[in-house]
């Protein structure tokens, strides 16, 4: 590809950053192009996230890259070290770290539509120096879960006086043992790092849950087939690979592939009908039965929560329900009044001593965060603002930001793997990205039309959803518009980005591009029609001989 001064600019070097970069390199031949990363070290997530037990959710053959597979992950579910070093070694591999500013932190990005290119201000997070460049093309791959959410609105917050953390802030350097530990939420981090840190008998944890959480088990039979275990005898949150899968992984054509694609299948092959109040009931009553039946009798009744499975996230059980057994771990249901220097007083009036408060709070995920202007003076935020939450076309693409995509943007979470949505999504902004980097097109702008046509279709979907019934974090404040879940099977979500709709797009100075896309309609046509021509000779001669033979047998 000829680069004809384009460049392009990603914002975050997590995996959707390092997938598009990827991309960029081995499919457009692009190498213009600068990835800011705010951080000292690529991984996104899997870098902050250093917690004990912090692993995948979703089974990590699925979790890697459909281009680079990878045959020695030690288990069904990868750890955080692993998947890190994962996409350490492939960001090796396409030599991405000379295109990545580290400690470099994305301020703004404002479109000049004269000059059909972005002003962006970036700034050391060491020395606080301000930079500017400029870039054709802006991805945002910052995903939703980095900014920590520290619940301030509980009183005394900042009176403690011994440590305090967020989970994904976890000090390296910290040693629980011998000490009192209170975890405030028991939601996906809480419930991975709960059975961890109480393995050691020394370490007092009380988790105070403020909602109950559905828990179901994290691996199904269909994902262990090569090990030949059954997971409902199992049990177990981690299905390892012994020495002998990973060969077969590595040496056997196909095997690993098929494994991916079966572990796929699971999620994108079932039918999403309309479920009845008979179905609903039929699977809340099955995880009532799996949490009562793995969690001690003395807390069966605070452990089913009251909205319907689904509303929330659903928590894949790691070992947290088995360490409820634990002498040293105390679930707490009731409530916090205030935190004080030295622990935590109950609405109960109960005072509780703590040396260590971890809050595993979750993230705050309603807000754009960074400046991005684009046409008419129309920020991201604004648009979020004036929508009632964040909103995209095709959770990828917003109104009046020319060459501007989101990578894991609004209404792009399911079941699934994040890493296939990031694949899906980069291979639909590619289609949109090559014509500006080969000089064939200057800007692609999404129209506002179509975009509220979709987004009404899909909140009228959701509407009709689990998710309206309950107080989360996927809505806007807690109960507002869902701006997080994909409400259609996955088969859908890729089926819309296959690729674009033009129609749905203004592009500015595309002359070439409409002329080359008109040149290649017109040859497509030609090649149909000489195709049926020839078919239609073929057949018709077969059908003139065969009534001349007929004719000749005639009496």
């Amino acid at each position: 590809m000829s680069e004809i001064q384009r460049r392009v600019a990603i914002i975050g070097a997590g995996i959707a950053g390092l997938t598009q970069a990827i991309a960029l390199k081995t499919k457009l031949k692009f190498h213009n192009f600068t990835i800011y990363e705010k951080e000292s070290e690529v991984g996104g997530v899997w870098r902050a996230n250093t917690y004990p037990g912090c692993s995948s959710d979703i089974e990590i053959h699925w979790y890697s890259l459909s281009s680079d597979p990878y045959p020695y992950w030690n288990a069904s579910h990868g750890l955080q070290p692993e998947i890190q070093a994962y996409w350490i070694k492939l960001s090796k591999k396409y030599n991405l770290y000379p295109h990545i500013r580290f400690n470099t932190k994305v301020l703004s990005a404002e479109w000049d539509d004269a000059k059909q290119q972005y002003n962006i201000i970036v700034e050391d997070v060491s020395s606080g120096k301000r930079m500017s460049s400029v870039a054709n093309v802006v991805i945002s791959a910052v995903g939703i879960l980095q900014v920590p959410k520290i619940p301030y609105e509980i009183p005394g917050l900042h009176k403690f006086q011994g440590t305090s953390f967020h989970s994904a802030q976890w000090p390296g350097s910290i040693n629980l043992q011998n000490k009192c530990v209170a975890v405030i939420g028991n939601a996906s981090s809480g419930a991975q790092f709960v059975p961890s840190i109480s393995e050691d008998p020394s370490v007092e944890v009380v988790n105070f849950v403020r909602t109950p959480t559905w828990f179901n088990t994290r691996v199904s039979f269909f994902v262990s087939w090569p090990m030949i275990q059954q997971q409902n005898k199992t049990s177990k949150p981690r299905i390892p690979y012994s020495n002998i899968m990973k060969w077969i992984f590595a040496n056997i054509p196909l095997v690993m592939r098929l494994h991916r694609i079966w572990i796929m299948l699971q999620y994108i092959a079932p039918p999403h009908l309309p479920v009845g109040d008979r179905a609903l009931q039929k699977k809340r009553d099955a995880m009532t039965k799996y949490i009562l039946n793995n969690t001690p009798d003395r807390y069966h009744s605070h452990m089913i929560p009251d909205h319907p499975p689904g509303c929330k996230r659903t928590v894949a059980n790691s070992g947290f329900l088995k360490s409820a057994y634990r002498s040293n771990v105390t679930l707490n249901f009731d409530g916090i009044a205030e935190i004080v220097e030295n622990g935590i007083i109950t609405n109960t009036g109960e005072m509780l001593l703590f040396d260590v408060i971890i809050y595993a709070t979750g993230f705050t995920c309603e807000s754009y965060p960074m400046h991005v202007r684009g046409l008419n003076g129309v920020t991201v935020q604004g648009y979020y603002e004036a929508h009632g939450g964040p909103t995209a076309y095709l959770g990828t693409a917003i109104p009046d930001s020319p060459n501007f995509y989101l990578i894991i943007g609004p209404n792009t979470g399911g079941p699934t793997s994040s890493t296939f949505t990031a694949e899906v999504q980069v291979a639909y902004v590619l289609q949109l990205i090559e014509p500006v980097l080969t000089g064939s097109a200057s800007s692609f702008t999404v129209k506002a039309t179509p975009t509220d046509t979709y987004n009404a279709k899909l909140q009228e979907r959701l509407s009709r959803s689990v998710h309206v019934h309950c107080f989360s974090w996927r809505r806007t404040n807690g109960t507002g518009k869902v701006f997080h879940s994909f409400p259609w099977p996955t088969t859908v979500f890729l089926w819309l980005l296959r690729k674009p709709n033009w129609d749905h797009y203004t592009a500015v100075g595309a002359e070439k591009w409409v002329w080359a896309r008109r040149r290649k309609a017109v040859k497509n046509i030609l090649k149909c029609t000489a195709v049926l021509t020839l078919l239609w000779s073929y057949f018709s001669g077969s059908a003139q001989r065969i009534l001349y033979d007929m004719y000749k047998r005639l009496p």
